[in-house]
C-alpha cells in the first residue's frame, strides 16, 4: 500500500514530454521488457526486467541523473544468463515516482531499496551499480552486513556479488575539474548543457541521442530533488560477509584520479580491480559494452577468480 503524500520533497510527476522521451530510450532496448511499479511507503519504484525467468538475479543502479534506460548497450548479453531488474531510483530522474515517506539520509535509501528488493521476492542478489549507483549498492551492501534486515540472515544472503562500474565517493573524492564542469547542469540545466558537459567528459562518444535528451528534460523537470549521498563506505566490512566485489574502473575518467581509486580500492579485502581502456566514467554503461558485458559475467559467474 502506498503511503500518504508527504511534504518532505516528493518528486514531481513525470510530463508527457519525459515519459515520451523515457519511451523513446527504452525503446533501444533489444530485448523484451516486463514493466512493474512497486508500490511502498516511500511510492512508486519502476523496475524494468528482463532475462530468463528462475535466472540468477541481477539488479542493476544507474548513475546520477540518468535512467534504467542507460543499461541499453548492455542488457541483451547481461539478460541471457542473469534475469535482470533495472531500478529507477526514486527521488531522481525516471518513472519511479517519491509520493510518500521522506528521503533525508542514506538510511532511508537503504531502507527502500530493501523494500525492492523484498518486493521482487529476491533474497540472493547480484548488485551492479555505475557512479552513484556504484556508491548505493556498496553502501547498501555495506549497511546490511552490520545491521541486516529483518528475515535476512545476514548481508551474505541479500547480496551475493556486487561490481561497480567507477564508482564515485567510494575509494576517493570527485575531481574539482569534473565538479566545475558539471555546474552547468544544475544552473542551467537542459539538453544543451548534458550534451556538452557528456561530450566533454566521454571525449566526443556520449550516449544515443534519446538518453541525451531525457537526461535533459529529466535535468529541467527534477531540479529540486535532493541528492541523498552520505560518507564514504567502509568496504572492508564485506570481508567477513564474504561478498566478492569487483570495481571495473574508466581508463578515461575525468570523475576521480583513476590510480587513487584504484589504490585504495585495492588495499580492501575481497575487492578486486579491474580497468576498461579507452572508456570514460559516464560512457561506462555503453562504450564497448560488449568487453564490458564479459568481465562482469565473468566475474559473476566465477566470483573472484573472473576479475582482472
Amino acid at each position: 500500500m502506498t503511503a500518504a503524500p508527504s511534504p518532505h520533497s516528493p518528486s514531481p510527476a513525470p510530463s508527457p514530454a519525459f515519459r515520451d522521451a523515457y519511451e523513446r530510450a527504452m525503446a533501444l532496448w533489444p530485448v523484451p521488457v516486463e514493466r512493474l511499479d512497486l508500490a511502498s511507503e516511500f511510492g512508486s519504484t519502476r523496475v524494468n526486467i528482463c532475462g530468463p525467468a528462475g535466472a540468477p538475479p541481477l539488479v542493476l543502479l544507474h548513475g546520477g541523473g540518468t535512467t534504467s534506460a542507460v543499461w541499453y548497450a548492455q542488457v541483451a548479453a547481461l539478460a541471457r544468463t542473469h534475469r535482470v531488474h533495472a531500478v529507477d531510483q526514486i527521488g531522481a530522474p525516471g518513472l519511479s515516482v517519491h509520493s510518500g515517506r521522506a528521503l533525508r539520509r542514506p538510511e532511508d535509501l537503504f531502507a527502500w531499496l530493501d523494500g525492492v528488493l523484498s518486493g521482487l521476492g529476491l533474497e540472493s542478489v547480484a548488485l551492479l551499480g555505475h557512479s552513484y549507483g556504484g556508491w548505493l549498492a556498496l553502501s547498501h551492501a555495506v549497511h546490511a552486513a552490520v545491521a541486516p534486515p529483518a528475515g535476512i540472515a545476514g548481508t551474505r544472503g541479500r547480496v551475493a556479488r556486487l561490481v561497480l562500474l567507477d564508482p564515485t565517493q567510494c575509494f576517493a573524492g570527485y575531481r574539482p575539474s569534473y565538479l566545475l564542469r558539471a555546474l552547468p547542469l544544475f544552473v542551467r540545466p537542459g539538453e544543451r548543457s548534458t550534451r556538452r558537459f557528456l561530450a566533454w567528459e566521454t571525449r566526443g562518444a556520449p550516449p544515443a541521442p534519446e538518453l541525451v535528451r531525457l537526461m535533459g528534460l529529466g535535468a529541467v523537470e527534477f531540479r529540486a530533488a535532493k541528492v541523498v549521498t552520505g560518507p564514504r563506505p567502509d568496504a572492508s566490512r564485506l570481508a567477513a560477509a564474504s561478498v566478492p566485489t569487483l570495481v571495473l574502473l574508466a581508463e578515461h575518467s575525468r570523475a576521480h584520479d583513476l590510480h587513487r581509486v584504484a589504490a585504495r580500492a585495492g588495499r580492501t579485502p575481497g575487492v578486486r580491480i579491474g580497468t576498461m581502456a579507452g572508456v570514460a566514467h559516464h560512457s561506462l554503461p555503453y562504450d564497448r559494452a560488449d568487453d564490458v558485458s564479459r568481465r562482469v559475467l565473468d566475474f559473476l559467474d566465477t566470483g573472484p577468480k573472473g576479475a582482472g
